[in-house]
């Protein structure tokens, strides 16, 4: 008996003997079932969209629901299953309270926008290949499989097809298709779509930068494609590359243009009253912006493993990669709590490139970043200070290491004193920091042996800023301090700022004192024996300008007037102390005689340079100017 297909939902039995007959016009009975014709079941006007449904326009009622993500397609179960063996494995019987089958794809590689194109190529509607759509339509095929066994021509063999012949001959589409293929593992992996893209762009890259001359320059053309790829996809890429026997320096570079890409910016600011900081702002932004999605990794962990293989790709070579690179991946690696074995290797590599470091490399934070977003103080890290000098001490001991066995080989190798100024910058630079132990900073300012400074003029200026940033620092401290300065090798502008310096120890200030009459000493028998006013080379660490030593000059001038008024008073009171040892000779004489000479200024000084008991220091302080004029002349 013949049924009206328009009036009626339809169980269709998918019996490929039932269609031998169809004597009874278009639709025949068979077995209690309606067996509907393939040439009117297959073939659909389009689809219609309303709301978050799809509906296959045909002559003939759907009668299978199909919910992809948050969008349902209703549909026909005999296109499918003659193209999709998946559909024809499961079981697709309605319950028996409803006549209609609904299906969950979970997982659809593609989603629900992919679905839809595979419909309309189960429905005959046209579709187009293309680098966009060609790894979702290729995953999403072997997903419903649909292979050649069902029908000649079917989506696999035309997406591997387009896939093989067009994508992986063309650059610019095989960076498209896989960046299409991030959001489809593990699919694209299995279907090897993945490595066969890097295998293409990694061929074309080599080749073209073995070809040509110019390699700075022409490689840039492929380090901009490869720099907007995911981590995982540039790691492939970079490991293929070094097989195929890429430069060094070329794959470092490639490296590096991914990592100013990708990893946040954590240089060092300072505010208006010399608070350090270390870009929060931005820092805060890059952990906490956008909400962590489902299947996300979310973007601490993301920072965390774009730093750890951007690592475990760097060429061995000391020269591959620039110590300021170094240095911006040392930083991240801290914020974002990097594995310790990542954090030495990046250590040792600095190390061995430290004397191509300036102070801002060195400027490594001492935070991390929460689980929340916030910035919290490292535990690595004793006290609330703003720099991670553990760091510094360990990267500066690699260097030694180096350096030891270096001049093994090479006895003569420059580069001790650069080391010796960076330090030194290093050093006035946290000594801003109020949470700075001295310990740390003493103990960090002693590492370099005595021959990384030719002068210590820095480090005098480090121990000065400390000092005034802590001024609350006992005298002991003060002195503990001190002593890592060695004040023979300060020039003549730092004794003379020194020698007035009142946030120097007493003993310090004795020392510089001395150290500067022996330089003006030396500076006078040079100038002695030579008749013109120019400084040689070798004077040039005492006095800089011929002005400086004409100032000099005129000094010396006032200290020798000094000296022989001082040699006229001292004369007129050893008469005086004749006179009086005659006249008296009884105890009460003696008292007068001490109270007179107690009032001359020769005697006064005396007493001031026998008295460094810490009593006396504030007495000194206001005497230090005559003081230092009258030591340069003993």
């Amino acid at each position: 008996m013949q049924q009206d297909p328009e009036k009626s939902t339809m169980k269709l039995s998918i019996q490929p003997q039932s269609l031998a007959s169809a004597s009874d016009g278009p639709y025949e009975v068979q077995n209690r079932s309606i067996v509907v014709p393939e040439k009117l079941i297959t073939k659909a006007d389009g689809f219609e969209k309303k709301e978050h449904s799809w509906f296959a326009i045909s002559q003939i009622p759907t009668d299978l629901s199909i919910q992809v993500q948050d969008i349902t397609f209703y549909v026909h179960k005999f296109p499918l299953v003659s193209r999709c063996g998946y559909f024809g494995r499961i079981e697709l019987q309605p319950p028996n309270s409803n006549l209609r089958c609904d299906l969950k794809l979970e997982n659809f590689p593609g989603g629900s926008e992919t679905f839809e194109a595979v419909l309309k190529f189960c429905y005959g509607l046209p579709i187009s290949l293309n680098p966009n759509n060609v790894a979702p339509l290729r995953c999403a095929s072997e997903f419903l499989e649909m292979t050649e066994a069902l029908e000649d021509g079917n989506l696999i063999s035309k997406a591997e097809a387009f896939f093989t012949f067009v994508v992986l001959s063309s650059w610019k589409d095989s960076i498209t298709v896989l960046k299409s293929c991030e959001t489809l593992s593990p699919w694209a992996e299995n279907l090897q779509i993945v490595r066969r893209c890097c295998d293409s762009i990694a061929w074309k890259a080599s080749r073209q930068t073995s070809t040509t001359q110019d390699i700075i320059n022409e490689e840039m053309w492929w380090f901009n494609d490869v720099a907007t790829l995911r981590i995982d996809h540039f790691t492939r890429i970079i490991t293929a590359l070094r097989a195929k026997g890429m430069r060094p320096e070329i794959i470092g570079s490639c490296i590096m243009q991914y990592g100013e890409k990708w990893l946040p910016s954590l240089e060092v600011e300072i505010d208006r009253v010399g608070r350090f900081s270390y870009g929060k702002n931005e820092l805060q932004w890059n952990i906490t912006n956008g909400r962590t999605q489902e299947g996300d990794i979310g973007p601490i962990k993301e920072q965390r493993t774009i730093i750890e293989s951007l690592v475990s790709i760097l060429p061995p070579q000391k020269e591959a990669v620039s110590c300021k690179f170094l240095s911006k991946m040392l930083k991240v690696a801290i914020v974002y709590s990097a594995s310790p074995a990542l954090v030495s290797e990046l250590e040792k590599r600095i190390g061995l490139m430290l004397e191509n470091a300036n102070v801002n490399d060195l400027l490594i934070p001492s935070y991390t970043a929460g689980d929340e977003g916030e910035l919290v103080k490292s535990s690595s890290m004793e006290g609330p200070t703003m720099h991670n000098i553990n760091i510094v001490q360990r990267i500066l001991e690699y260097f030694l290491l180096y350096e030891q066995q270096q001049q093994q080989q090479q006895p003569q190798k420059p580069g001790m004193l650069a080391i010796g100024k960076l330090l030194d910058s290093y050093l006035a630079e946290i000594a801003k920091d109020p949470n700075l132990p001295v310990t740390n900073f003493q103990v960090l300012a002693e590492s370099l042996p005595e021959n990384a400074r030719a002068c210590d003029d820095g480090l005098y200026r480090a121990i000065d800023t400390y000092l005034k940033t802590h001024p609350s620092l006992s005298e002991h401290e003060r002195r503990r301090l001190c002593k890592v300065m060695d004040c023979e090798k300060l020039s003549l502008d730092a004794c003379a700022h020194a020698a007035q310096n009142d946030r120097l120890p007493l003993r310090t200030v004795i020392q510089v004192l001395f150290s500067e009459q022996a330089k003006l000493r030396m500076e006078i028998q040079g100038k002695n024996q030579t008749e013109s006013d120019d400084i040689s080379e070798q004077e040039v660490s005492w006095s800089s300008t011929k002005k400086e030593v004409r100032s000099l000059k005129a000094e010396l001038e006032k200290v020798k007037s000094q000296m022989a008024e001082l040699q006229k008073d001292y004369s007129e009171l050893q008469q005086e102390y004749e006179k009086l040892i005659i006249k008296q000779r009884n105890s009460s004489g003696w008292i007068l005689g001490w109270r007179k000479i107690r009032k001359s200024a020769l005697f006064h000084t005396k007493m001031d340079e026998e008295d460094t008991d810490e009593s006396h220091n504030r007495k000194f302080q206001n005497q230090r100017g005559s003081l230092r004029r009258r030591q340069s002349i003993a």
